[in-house]
């Protein structure tokens, strides 16, 4: 029976860090053993930037794993669930989550990645790529210049997500807010940091960056409670 993992990043990676590769090489890290990893990006939040996607190729580029994107926007690969049975990693990028939930559903790409992550695929992302997994999120896709509830995630694990806790000043007490008020509980974390599930469970929060946390936010008697959650620095 094979272990189903998820590396959920609030911020870091290849896209925020290009010069600290920690978090990144964690997660190659829980690949097989034995050969290089097989890498697939997956920029839909970003509507497929070629930017982005071509930062991804760089960073995991060759010698260090068998890079590949899956694109939807100019979709060329016709199996998605047998695509992406053949890779160890589906690295998702940042972005509109919510836009990003409506066009993987659309191509049934929800239900591939959830067969994926049966099969023992670790799945993985920043922001956008981290709120995609749980159940609700904090999001900005509804306004660039605000914070809105998404109860619409994924749903691979379970209570509700907030990255950038501590890199964009609305999101703690945005979230704390929803949180006392109904919204699902769940886990904050901060820039640099990675929360690794294991089997629907917290089971390892490491970072990139010395002094970064994770916070389990849950509704209080009259305000949410913020239990911290030290994260092993990884240099």
């Amino acid at each position: 029976m094979v272990d189903l993992q998820i590396l959920a990043m609030g911020g870091g990676g290849f896209s925020m860090e290009p010069e600290n590769p920690l978090l990144d090489d964690y997660l190659l890290g829980l690949a097989p053993a034995g050969r290089r990893p097989r890498v697939c990006f997956v920029p839909t939040a970003s509507g497929d930037s070629d930017g982005y996607s071509a930062r991804f190729l760089e960073a995991f580029g060759e010698g260090r794993a068998e890079a590949s994107v899956l694109s939807l926007f100019d979709r060329t690969v016709t199996d998605l669930q047998g695509f992406l049975l053949e890779q160890d990693i589906v690295y998702v990028g940042g972005g509109n989550t919510a836009n990003l939930l409506a066009v993987w559903r659309l191509h049934g790409l929800d239900t591939a990645l959830n067969n994926a992550y049966q099969a023992g695929v670790v799945l993985a992302g920043i922001s956008a790529g981290m709120n995609c997994w749980f159940e609700a999120s904090v999001t900005d896709s509804f306004n660039s210049n605000g914070l809105d509830p998404l109860p619409d995630g994924l749903g691979l694990l379970a209570g509700s997500a907030c990255p950038h806790y501590d890199g964009e000043p609305l999101r703690r007490g945005t979230y704390r807010a929803l949180v006392q008020n109904g919204f699902p509980a769940g886990y904050a974390a901060e820039d640099g940091v990675g929360l690794h599930f294991v089997n629907g469970h917290l089971a390892h929060i490491v970072s990139s960056r010395p002094d970064a946390s994770a916070y389990q936010v849950t509704r209080g008697d009259t305000e949410a409670s913020e239990q911290h959650l030290s994260a092993r620095y990884l240099g």
